[in-house]
């Protein structure tokens, strides 16, 4: 096809340029372009002339333009030249435009979204920054990491000492640290929803829950007791989110009943145990 219309272009203009097409100069300026630029798209496979006059005179056509406002889109976008080659297709028939179209909109919409969760990222820990006291690039890259993490309880990260956040890098990876959110999350809402129907902190559901919860304590601070001391602290904070307060409070109005019968349940046990092996060393 591309041949053809070489051969028409040179039998029946000579050399003119014929109308509904540009030169590669003419195409540079229009389009905001390089000449050189356009040579080095048209050496790499990524946009070349379809036609050519007489003169030799590489011409371009108005599906061309489009191609190249296609290709300078997605490299505007941050593509590099082999992703743009990829993603580029024919445009010959309506149907291809359309689709070439809809492409260059999808790869726009996914930046977007990239995007605004990075100004998302960068707005909370300007936040963050300018509630803490001093500079600390170590709590920086931990809250960054969080963000990225989805961990709503980010804004936590600037209370805890060099102590525990060591103590948690060194416990919890990504997938780990994820998973005790989450226990975190359902243990918090199941308290919640606990309290909500009435269920007693002495029954077997209160104990169960209390004996998982203790379980996910336990896992957190790996025995540590200066650990779970500051953990024991959290809801204390000064300039907690008032949202994750008021859900901690009403929570805590659970646990912490279900915790007191459950470690008093323990004591119990322990001291029988005691008395029990005590007895039988007296024999």
């Amino acid at each position: 096809m591309q041949k053809r219309v070489m051969k028409m272009i040179h039998d029946k203009h000579d050399k003119a340029i014929p109308p509904g097409y540009m030169t590669v100069g003419e195409v540079a300026k229009k389009m905001g372009v390089t000449v050189r630029a356009l040579q080095y798209y048209d050496r790499q496979g990524l946009l070349s002339p379809s036609a050519e006059s007489a003169g030799g005179r590489r011409l371009y056509a108005d599906k061309d333009l489009i191609r190249l406002h296609q290709i300078l889109s997605l490299k505007h976008l941050g593509f590099s030249l082999d992703d743009i080659k990829n993603r580029l297709s024919s445009l010959n028939t309506p149907a291809d435009v359309a689709q070439a179209l809809s492409e260059q909109a999808a790869a726009v919409q996914e930046k977007i979204e990239v995007l605004s969760e990075s100004l998302r990222e960068i707005e909370a820990l300007k936040a963050e920054v300018l509630q803490m006291q001093s500079v600390n690039f170590k709590k920086y890259a931990d809250i960054i990491v969080n963000l990225q993490m989805n961990n709503t309880f980010y804004w936590l990260i600037k209370h805890f000492d060099d102590r525990t956040l060591d103590h948690i890098r060194s416990r919890f990876d990504q997938t780990s640290g994820l998973k005790m959110i989450e226990t975190f999350h359902n243990l918090q809402s199941e308290a919640i929803r606990l309290q909500g129907d009435g269920v007693s902190p002495e029954s077997e559901k209160g104990q169960a829950f209390a004996e998982a919860f203790w379980q996910m304590v336990t896992e957190f601070t790996g025995g540590d007791r200066e650990i779970l001391s500051l953990l024991m602290e959290v809801g204390k904070f000064d300039g907690l989110d008032n949202e994750w307060k008021q859900k901690q409070t009403a929570a805590n109005a659970f646990i912490e009943p279900a915790l007191s019968v459950y470690f008093t349940n323990l004591a119990l046990i322990h001291l029988r145990r005691g008395q029990i092996e005590g007895s039988h060393s007296g024999k």
